[in-house]
């Protein structure tokens, strides 16, 4: 299946010569997750999103909605591969929030994508939705720090027996004195078939958090904003919070509207 390269350029504000070069990987990358917001109404309307691109062009690109990690970096890889990068899809632990010890499963979708003459290829991930999310595509390559402004990233390998090389993605963000991980990964690649299963699990599970209440994040060039429940937040480029509780429901599709450009489609109810 072939993207409208077209539509989802002009969805997220790009223009320019879509060739594969880092500069075309970094802008779209970054116009990418500025310009489509993350959010998981659909697992908490009851019901796991496809992943099929022609589902994921009418919701994100024409639908003025938003989505979580498998919708966002399928659409994205599918955006580069038209434009001729090579890519690799990945699996990751999320690490943010876990407790010591604690071994999460590989729910979160990421990629590498292979510039033509580049010796070392980029992590690339438009969906992970949090404040420590990549702005810009970071090098594979350990200790190098990724100046993504508002934020720093860098790339660290971990302690691990296995085979492959593990490494984890690690943010510093204003106002917090260190880096912070965000999750860790190998480069063994998955499929298609494998993010379906973790899709339906995530979505559908009761025990899964994306289930049980929505969240929705939105990256601007100078703040980020976080709806998580009926708690929103706005957290400026210099660390500066502010949060608010909405009162009911409909307060909330307004604040998805209007702070997130994200639309329910008529007559669709968010439980209360």
């Amino acid at each position: 299946m072939i993207i409208d390269l077209d539509a989802y350029l002009a969805r997220i504000g790009w223009s320019g010569e879509p060739r594969p070069t880092s500069e075309v990987l970094r802008s779209v990358h970054r116009a990418h997750l500025l310009g489509i917001p993350f959010e998981n109404l659909d697992p908490v309307l009851g019901r796991a999103p496809s992943l099929a691109l022609p589902d994921l062009e009418a919701k994100l690109v024409r639908g003025e909605r938003g989505g979580y990690c498998y919708e966002h970096n399928t659409l994205l890889a599918a955006a580069l591969t038209a434009i001729g990068f090579r890519v690799t899809l990945l699996a990751a632990r999320v690490l943010v929030g876990a407790k010591p010890g604690e071994i999460r499963p590989r729910t979160h979708m990421l990629m590498l994508t292979e510039v033509p003459g580049e010796p070392v290829p980029y992590v690339s991930d438009v969906g992970f939705g949090s404040i420590g999310s990549l702005i810009e595509p970071i090098p594979l390559t350990a200790g190098t720090e990724l100046h993504d402004a508002p934020r720093r990233h860098r790339l660290v390998h971990a302690p691990h027996d296995g085979p492959l090389d593990l490494w984890k993605l690690q943010a510093y963000l204003a106002g917090q004195d260190d880096w912070e991980d965000q999750y860790s990964f190998t480069v063994e690649p998955f499929e298609a078939p494998d993010y379906e299963v973790v899709n339906w699990h995530i979505a559908t599970n009761p025990r899964s958090p994306f289930a049980r209440a929505v969240y929705a994040e939105r990256t601007t060039d100078d703040a980020h904003l976080s709806l998580t429940g009926r708690r929103l937040t706005t957290t400026a480029a210099d660390g500066t919070r502010e949060e608010r509780e909405l009162a009911d429901a409909d307060e909330v599709v307004r604040a998805l509207a209007e702070e997130f450009g994200i639309r329910l489609p008529e007559g669709i109810r968010l439980p209360e």
